[in-house]
């Protein structure tokens, strides 16, 4: 076990000097009330059930999860005001510093943060967090107490970096940073109660402009002859906010999406104004010794930088939020991200989140809830209120592409109406309002799931035709497997048959339906996951399954076709 997992600052786009990491080990206890001794150490901030947590323990419902650590604030946040933060915890917590309440929170993949400057002490500060973890119909994501096929191990408790900051009693709240190209400028509201803050800008280490701005206040910083980014080239600038004593560090990239017809006619994708195709991968976050949590920066890098090695363009993230570090390695290192909401809802009825697989003209209404597994009028407001935090959270991403606010019908409900809601909080990105099926004729994209069946282009509708989640292939690697169970769309039994078919696939039914419209393919998908051995790499990320410069020379194809 390591005593300081993650130590890299969790929050790049919001950068302060001022830093205490407090991952590591902590005591925990599974008790129904406070425990007067505690059962163990716990690696902070893997789950109980994760492995690299030394604990291996399932939280069940009904259960409580019990954190203690101790903790000295360093010598420099003296004066300000101190923030307790957490990356996020599954699923509802109450935080205690010193035997004072200091807050809580409910939802398990959200960040969220305390002013606990009034109940610390100068020296041995004591944290405890009780956290239980019942779900109920609240966001899950891909979690089972009983897990098999598509569905993965639960986890609970902590799963994010906990860290504090000092601040001074006026400091940048957040920043956002809109990139407008087609006005040559970004546009930076500083955040905060009041003050006027002023704004540097860099390219390369070299400022290429400065600006001030009141509190609150939008502001324009003309940019003209701006490098824009893109997956082929990355460029970053950085930012440099000042506001009273407070120093805040962040970046941005200039580029846009949009769609609009090429110059066929035929609408399409785009990326700076011009068609770009999305050559993407279905990526769950999952891990074999972390679960939720990576359990180490490079380990993130390597998801990403492998991929794009092999010549995708774009990461689906599925059905879970990341730390905020793998949002940055996708800025820095060119890798498009769509990125899906976290479903929720009660049970869901097989018919309706499983025929359509093999059904595909199945099309429900899903503004009758109760069908959805959506009859409960809280759990549809938490989900909205939950959207829309993620918006804010994710905004200054500068790879995030494309919103998905429902997958498969799992937890679906009002899917127009949800995607005009997520085009009105967020113009700058496009919207798939209904991924796989149960499409309600919204949203910017026509996204198809295509499994068991032949994939053949439908006619046009006036939007842009996806393949949101194709392939599936399947191959057990020995050695290299987490489960007994095999799952998977199309089994193959040798590394020689799974090329084959994947180059078939493509060469077949994918490459020549993108003069037909297709314009974003979704393979599934990165890597296997438990019982579901479909990825392109092994689970524990060692087997690369496919022959590089195959899965090389059918991305290329894609892009270019």
């Amino acid at each position: 076990m390591s005593d300081s997992p993650l130590p890299e600052y969790p929050r790049p786009q919001l950068v302060r000097d001022s830093y205490l990491n407090l991952n590591g080990r902590w005591q925990y206890a599974i008790a129904d009330g406070v425990p007067a001794t505690y059962d163990g150490e716990i690696v902070v901030p893997y789950s109980p059930e994760a492995p690299l947590s030394g604990v291996n323990r399932q939280l069940l419902p009904g259960q409580t999860l019990w954190y203690r650590r101790s903790f000295d604030l360093p010598g420099d946040f003296a004066g300000g005001r101190v923030i307790l933060h957490f990356g996020a915890v599954d699923q509802t917590c109450r935080v205690w510093v010193n035997d004072v309440e200091v807050g809580g929170h409910t939802g398990g993949y959200l960040p969220f943060s305390f002013d606990v400057t009034g109940a610390l002490r100068p020296s041995g500060n004591t944290l405890v967090l009780a956290v239980q973890d019942d779900t109920g119909n609240g966001s899950r994501g891909k979690q089972r107490l009983r897990r098999g096929g598509i569905w993965y191990t639960a986890q609970s408790g902590i799963w994010q970096t906990v860290w504090a900051e000092r601040v001074p009693d006026v400091h940048v709240e957040r920043l956002t940073l809109t990139p407008l190209p087609a006005d040559s400028c970004v546009e930076v509201t500083v955040h905060a109660s009041r003050g006027e803050a002023r704004i540097e800008i860099s390219a390369d280490g070299s400022v290429v402009a400065r600006a001030t701005a009141p509190a609150g206040r939008p502001v324009r910083v003309p940019l003209p002859e701006a490098r824009a980014w893109s997956p082929e080239d990355p460029f970053l600038y950085d930012v440099a906010v000042s506001l009273g004593t407070d120093r805040v560090r962040g970046y941005f990239g200039m580029r846009s999406f949009s769609v609009g017809p090429d110059a066929d006619g035929v609408p399409r994708l785009l990326l700076n104004g011009r068609p770009y195709f999305h050559a993407g991968v279905l990526d769950q976050g999952y891990w074999p010794d972390g679960l939720y949590t990576p359990p180490s920066d490079e380990a993130m890098v390597h998801d990403i930088a492998t991929m794009k090695r092999l010549g995708f363009t774009m990461l689906r993230k599925h059905i879970k939020i990341e730390p905020l570090r793998w949002y940055h390695h996708c800025d820095r290192l060119g890798m498009l991200v769509w990125q899906d909401m976290v479903n929720g809802g009660e049970p869901y009825r097989p018919w309706v989140v499983t025929a359509p697989a093999v059904l595909p003209l199945m099309r429900l209404d899903d503004r009758r809830h109760r069908r959805f597994g959506r009859a409960g009028a809280a759990g549809r407001a938490d989900f909205e209120a939950e959207l829309r935090a993620t918006v804010e959270h994710l905004r200054n991403v500068v790879s995030l592409a494309v919103w998905v606010p429902f997958n498969e019908g799992w937890g679906q409900f009002d899917a127009a109406r949800i995607a005009a809601e997520l085009a009105r909080l967020d113009p700058t990105r496009t919207v798939d309002h209904a991924s796989g099926w149960h499409d309600q004729r919204a949203g910017d994209l026509r996204s198809l799931h295509v499994y068991f069946r032949r994939f053949r282009p439908p006619r046009p509708d006036g939007r842009v035709l996806v393949l949101s989640e194709y392939g599936g292939h399947s191959l057990r690697v020995e050695g290299h497997t987490w489960g007994e169970k095999e799952f998977g769309y199309r089994r193959h039994r040798t590394a020689d048959a799974l090329g084959q078919a994947f180059a078939r696939l493509h060469e077949e039914q994918i490459i020549p339906a993108i003069a037909r419209g297709l314009s974003a393919t979704v393979y599934t998908q990165l890597s296997d996951v438990e019982d579901e051995i479909n990825g392109l790499l092994t689970y524990d990320r060692a087997v690369l399954k496919l022959p590089e410069d195959l899965v090389r020379s059918i991305t290329e194809r894609l892009r270019l076709a």
